[in-house]
């Protein structure tokens, strides 16, 4: 499976001047958790409900700029990446969400919401395992006589 086939197409963007009080309401209008920044065509950014401090961080994002708060270090996956591939990628930068590209345009954005919904679908089937798995630990022997040393 690729990640054009679970992204959401909706991609909802902002420039880097916006301000974050403005960004943080149209999240909570679309009710969504992510934006992508763009700086002129190019992607300068992800600007997450978590970078907004929440429906708390009022304090945080009073008189700020997205680009003051959002994460500049953008993860993306072109569009025909393995789903497989997205969802390490996500684990390994421990980030919420790739904003999906087709020849540096950004297109769409996959969440962990969307990674979990295929999952609870049953979209998704675990990899098989081998039947003939070899023993990694060691069984005891018959005692004949006393061993010597450690067991």
């Amino acid at each position: 499976m690729r990640v054009y086939e679970i992204m959401s197409s909706h991609l909802k963007t902002v420039p880097v001047t916006a301000a974050a009080d403005a960004a943080w309401e149209m999240m909570r209008g679309d009710r969504i958790h992510h934006l992508v920044v763009m700086d002129g065509k190019k992607v300068a950014g992800v600007f997450s409900a978590r970078d907004a401090g929440g429906a708390n961080g009022a304090a945080i994002r009073e008189g700020r700029r997205v680009v003051e708060l959002m994460s500049p270090h953008v993860v993306t996956a072109p569009k025909n990446t393995p789903l497989k591939r997205v969802a390490n990628l996500m684990r390994g930068h421990t980030i919420g969400s790739v904003v999906v590209v087709d020849n540096g345009t950004p297109i769409g954005i996959v969440t962990t919401s969307d990674l979990l919904e295929l999952l609870g679908r049953g979209a998704i089937r675990p990899t098989p395992v081998s039947k003939r798995a070899p023993l990694n630990y060691r069984a005891p022997h018959i005692k004949r006589h006393r061993a010597f040393g450690v067991w």
